[in-house]
């Protein structure tokens, strides 16, 4: 298998640590080579539900050659318990979850130190959700040719990225995912949220290990590096990689050798039309926007509003539970959120996220805008044109730019232009269906949602199912158990129908 080289590799994680909200740290504090020279036993992560362990015991690694042998082996075990193993192992991955929602959901916000307690919680909380092996119904053909059986069969051992942003829950939905397909799977975490992921895998592994006999089904590196996702990319026991970034880990992804499914960047985005309930989609907006201070990638990160509504929507949006910044605080806060660099103008082509403000609390934005703002605001909105930076970058803060067009089809085109062709996630507040269909298909986006908050398209709020990976770039779109199978057919010939 071709290794990228340590520079291509460098550049791309950099770029996914860049896009996830940490900044990458200069130099890896720990730089382990792939075939593991060093393994030097470690203090394991804290440990919520049940005791620690060593390296190398209950998933926790320090090398991708041992943590693939490992998980091979667990899925070969997996493979002989059958579906009726898979499903035990969801059962008791969603049981935990759910039942250590609140220490977990605490763990990883003390450690990340983004989005908001509660909505870390209620994360996990709704990992119950994920579908399972239900979904891996097969395929029967007979006719006078024989009998054809279409099944869905396992990868073997899935290589992951995990983001800061939702380790845990991103963790735990890939696992019933990739397990319900029957695989197992290698997780090298953001190392912002490496020792939220390195607790859960072990709880899990703990209580697969007691009640089924099998340890390392779920597997992770301790302190993930750039030399660990390289290896983990040249792995011969990794046929398949799920990637979260942006176009740069997702194009060396793809250049592996391997299959990849691929989410990458997205910047949702919000149109209001003259028709729409304007309290109905205040509130909507409100309960995407603000979700873990504007964490998810679905989160709506853009309104476009047509003018004759403009003053009557903001006031509703104050309403919600937004404040509203004007021109002079608009701009202090522009200049804390965004790195210009000097001598080009200021543009939005030039700016950068200042990494510290993403997932910070409406408090601490309006701090830097200069302004007190009520205890109780989620989200604050300002009027800004369709060129501003908090319109035209992936700005992950709940801070919701609002930009006012003369018409329905301007906002649609500039909404377009502002999602970057991404194909991400889009969202419409309207009562005219012509105007429904219009935005759907000009924006062509993965995910759109029509009246509703951006989580009604993970089926909070709406109808459907959840997945905290969202393969936009490859296509899958939500992922679901049966993305992560191979589709195998079988042929019996002869004329073996009975009428």
């Amino acid at each position: 298998m071709k290794t990228l080289d340590s520079e291509a590799i460098r550049s791309v994680v950099e770029n996914v640590i860049s896009r996830l909200g940490t900044p990458a740290p200069a130099e890896p504090a720990t730089s382990k080579p792939a075939d593991c020279a060093c393994h030097k036993d470690q203090p394991p992560a804290p440990q919520i539900v049940s005791g620690g362990g060593r390296i190398g015991q209950h998933g926790v690694f320090d090398c991708v050659t041992k943590a693939a042998d490992a998980a091979h082996n667990a899925h070969l075990r997996l493979k002989s318990i059958g579906i009726e193993g898979r499903n035990k192992v969801i059962d008791i991955v969603k049981h935990l979850a759910v039942s250590n929602a609140v220490p977990w959901g605490t763990y990883e916000m003390n450690e990340t130190k983004i989005g908001r307690l509660d909505h870390k919680i209620g994360k996990l909380e709704i990992t119950k959700n994920v579908p399972g092996t239900e979904w891996l119904k097969p395929y029967a053909l007979s006719g006078d040719g024989g009998i054809t059986l279409e099944e869905y069969a396992p990868f073997g051992v899935i290589g992951a990225i995990l983001p800061v942003t939702h380790s845990v829950p991103t963790l735990t939905g890939n696992v019933i995912n990739m397990i319900a397909a029957g695989n197992s799977v290698l997780f090298n975490p953001h190392p912002g949220g490496a020792k939220s992921a390195a607790m859960a895998v072990r709880a899990y592994n703990q209580a697969i290990h007691q009640e089924l006999g099998i340890d390392n089904l779920i597997t992770t590196i301790e302190e993930p590096t750039l030399d660990s996702f390289d290896a983990i990319c040249a792995n011969e026991q990794i046929p398949l990689l799920a990637i979260t970034g942006g176009p740069a880990v997702v194009n060396a992804a793809m250049k592996s050798g391997k299959r990849a499914i691929c989410a990458g960047p997205g910047n949702p985005v919000v149109v209001v039309d003259q028709s729409a309930d304007l309290a109905k989609a205040a509130r909507g907006i409100v309960e995407g926007g603000a979700f873990d201070n504007n964490l998810l990638c679905i989160g709506e990160k853009a309104i476009f509003v047509v003018s004759s509504v403009m003053k009557p929507f903001c006031e509703e949006l104050a309403k919600a539970g937004g404040f509203q910044l004007n021109a002079q605080q608009l701009e202090k806060l522009t200049e804390a959120a965004f790195n210009i660099k000097p001598g080009e103008g200021g543009g939005c082509a030039t700016a950068s996220l200042n990494r510290e403000l993403i997932g910070a609390d409406p408090s601490v934005l309006a701090g830097h805008a200069g302004v007190n703002i009520p205890q109780a605001t989620q989200l604050l909105f300002a009027e800004t044109d369709a060129d501003h930076p908090f319109v035209q970058k992936e700005q992950m803060m709940p801070m919701m730019p609002i930009v006012s067009c003369p018409n329905f089809e301007t906002a649609v085109r500039e909404a377009k232009r502002a999602e970057h062709g991404y194909r991400h996630s889009a969202i419409i507040h309207t009562l005219d269906v012509n105007h429904m269909t219009y935005m759907a298909q000009e924006m062509d986006t993965t995910i759109f949602v029509k009246n509703g908050p951006s989580v009604a398209g993970l089926g909070l709020g709406g109808e459907g199912y959840l997945s905290y990976s969202i393969a936009t770039t490859t296509g899958e779109g939500i992922t679901t158990p049966k993305t992560f199978t191979r589709v195998r057919r079988c042929v019996l010939v002869e004329n073996l129908r009975i009428v």
